[in-house]
């Protein structure tokens, strides 16, 4: 048992150590501070951004009074500058005096119409408020002219009020469904990149022991079994260690940004997370990581060179790329009967059975049913792949096809 520890703790701290993984914490770290500061960050800039200086000639002398009060109500930036000529708007533009200037006139019916023309159309907010404004601007003409007073405009123009309400007590309500739709996505995003980062990592390991004949030395002083769990176990530690660092960096960030966040982030609510939503996100991170973590060992066992990794885990990492992509889908639909029977895959249930606790009302049988089906294929993908990573760490040459299997099989029957 002691060498387990020994192999555990070594490749903790020997991943611990790299580069690659310091350079991965600080840059997350450093990611999740931005977003939580993103309106700090946006206020920064747009303290010392430019106002928008836009041309107009209204041919009709009468469309310029009534579209700069609507340009206003869009956005307070923009400085119109009225020109009496096309050509003296033209050399404005080019000397980048304005940054483009619209042509108003009326149609057929009288209604206003316009031609924007700039250097560039790249910058599609400009164009967005000048379109909008011209439409109120048209709106508030037709209306008048159709006789009505401000009073009707806005009665015209009211949203209809429309809610939502379950007939089922246990439903979540419209806010809590947004609440848990934020949230899901965040936490099935994070199962996501561990999963596929540390399951790779894995393979990776046992794959650069092997190129390294550092195999063949570890093979002959402790088992083959004890090594690939060992090295599962160590990897775990380590993304554990990860997202321990990486979590309480966002959670520090966030709440000294409480207040800026909430107004950004509007129905999210994250701060109000249900504590069975965490409990059931960790529970199904951890038995997702075992089971392509087991499986991530025993593919890297089959390849002797660490540029047959990635052909060789291929297959798992469509797997859990498909488990994501359905998750993405369910968080529009969760209760759609290909996300309730995917739930029950084991491959895919650690990210869609996560989705519909963290949304639905989901009956405690169905839970513990997808978890010991989730259970029962870990333990029996450990025993197989114990079998199969015996016999691949003693494969060399070159083997990047899932065929391999079959020999490492046979390896582990003539020990």
């Amino acid at each position: 048992m002691s060498k387990f520890w020994i192999i555990l703790f070594h490749t903790y701290i020997q991943k611990l150590k790299t580069k690659s993984f310091v350079f991965t914490t600080i840059i997350t770290a450093l990611i999740l501070i931005g977003i939580t500061n993103i309106n700090n960050i946006i206020s920064f800039f747009e303290k010392d951004s430019k106002s928008v200086q836009v041309g107009i000639i209204d041919s009709t002398n009468e469309l310029y009074n009534p579209f700069k009060e609507q340009v206003a109500s869009f956005d307070s930036t923009f400085k119109l500058t009225e020109y009496e000529a096309e050509t003296d708007a033209a050399k404005a533009a080019e000397k980048e005096e304005i940054t483009g200037y619209l042509l108003m006139e009326k149609d057929s019916q009288g209604l206003p119409r316009g031609i924007y023309k700039a250097r560039s159309l790249t910058d599609s907010d400009i164009i967005n408020v000048l379109q909008n404004a011209l439409q109120q601007t048209k709106v508030s003409i037709a209306t008048a002219k159709m006789g009505l007073t401000s009073e009707q405009i806005e009665q015209l123009y009211a949203p209809v009020e429309f809610h939502q309400k379950a007939l089922v007590k246990e439903a979540k309500t419209e806010e809590e469904l947004d609440q848990a739709r934020g949230l899901v996505y965040i936490l099935l995003f994070i199962i996501y990149v561990n999963v596929i980062m540390y399951g790779s990592m894995i393979a990776m390991e046992v794959a650069t022991e092997k190129s390294s004949r550092v195999m063949e030395i570890l093979v002959s002083s402790v088992s083959p079994v004890t090594q690939m769990f060992a090295k599962i176990l160590g990897v775990a530690l380590l993304s554990l260690t990860q997202l321990s660092v990486i979590l309480l960096v966002g959670y520090a960030s966030f709440k000294q940004n409480l207040s800026e966040i909430r107004g950004f982030a509007g129905s999210m609510a994250v701060s109000e997370i249900p504590i069975g939503t965490i409990m059931y996100a960790v529970l199904f991170f951890i038995l997702g990581y075992l089971l392509f973590a087991t499986l991530a060992a025993f593919l890297g066992s089959l390849v002797s060179r660490t540029e047959d990794v990635q052909p060789m885990i291929t297959p798992m990492t469509l797997l859990i790329v498909g488990a994501f992509l359905i998750a993405m889908f369910g968080l529009g639909k969760p209760e759609a009967a290909f996300i309730k029977i995917t739930s029950f895959i084991p491959f895919f249930t650690p990210m869609i059975m996560f989705l519909r606790v963290g949304m639905l009302t989901v009956p405690p049988w169905e839970i513990i049913l997808s978890i010991l089906l989730l259970v029962g294929t870990i333990i029996l993908l450990a025993i197989f792949g114990a079998r199969v990573y015996k016999g691949g760490v003693l494969m060399y040459g070159q083997s990047s096809s899932l065929k391999d299997i079959k020999k490492a099989l046979l390896l582990t029957k003539e020990k």
